[in-house]
């Protein structure tokens, strides 16, 4: 080979090396990143009057897509089939205040970025103000949850709802209010940031019962063994926090009281 052909054959060489490594970082900026969450859990994923959904957790996974330069696809799902939307690809991340306590092994976990708690909410004219007045009540619960979490376990508070009369499951807490406000249940078991937000959103005549049935945190879930893709989460969160949006939102969705992200 003369060495006319051997400067072009490397010239070539060289230029299918450096298409290869654009197309593989086109591909990293071209990412989807797909939220699966529960739309019907404001303050944290819910639709909103323009029929758009929106929330704390939401908005904050979208400053994330912003600093990776991902394009965010808020993908709403069923909350009792959250484990299989995630294992079969079809999210990549459970984001929707999700409870890290009693699943620490379960998914590869972000940093914890609010304090929650599970509590009993009721009618203001029910005339139960503490735990033990829910006895032979009916107490609604939603699937798969947090709140049902701990009225299951030994360790937590299933030995106060074997003292209820009954413990319903229901889809979301939309309907769980709807059957609390019609006398269907008497009690809801819930996350304290929905709690305050479904009270306020519906002008009252609801309290939070001033027991907790416990105290837990969130955090984002996902897939056993991608820690690569947690880690990009992590930083973009801590970077939100340095720069002030996280703090922002939280106040805007009447969070900042709750939020531990450092």
């Amino acid at each position: 080979m003369n060495l006319k052909k051997k400067l072009l054959t490397g010239f070539l060489a060289l230029g299918l090396v450096a298409v290869a490594f654009t197309g593989c970082g086109k591909k990293d900026e071209d990412k989807t990143f797909t939220v699966g969450f529960d739309a019907e859990y404001p303050p944290y994923g819910y639709m909103d009057e323009n029929g758009d959904y929106t929330g704390f957790d939401l908005e904050l996974a979208d400053e994330v897509c912003k600093i990776n330069g991902w394009t965010l696809k808020k993908q709403p799902i069923i909350w009792d089939s959250k484990d299989n939307e995630l294992n079969s690809g079809s999210i990549d991340c459970i984001w929707s205040g999700f409870t890290i306590n009693g699943r620490e092994n379960d998914y590869e976990w972000s940093v914890p970025y609010v304090d929650n708690s599970q509590v009993i909410v009721v009618k203001d004219s029910a005339g139960i103000s503490k735990l033990t007045d829910l006895e032979g009540k009916k107490v609604g619960v939603q699937a798969a949850s947090a709140a049902l979490d701990v009225l299951s376990d030994e360790e937590g508070q299933k030995a106060l709802a074997d003292t209820f009369g009954a413990l319903q499951e229901f889809g979301d807490y939309n309907t769980a209010f709807a059957e609390l406000e019609a006398g269907s249940v008497d009690a809801i078991a819930m996350d304290i940031g929905v709690a305050q937000y479904q009270i306020e959103s519906r002008g009252g005549g609801y309290i939070i019962l001033d027991e907790h049935l416990n105290a837990e945190q969130y955090g984002i879930g996902f897939k056993l063994g991608n820690t690569e893709l947690r880690d990009k989460v992590n930083k973009a969160l801590k970077e939100l926090k340095q720069n002030g949006k996280f703090d922002e939102l939280a106040e805007k969705y009447n969070l900042s009281d709750m939020t531990c992200l450092e």
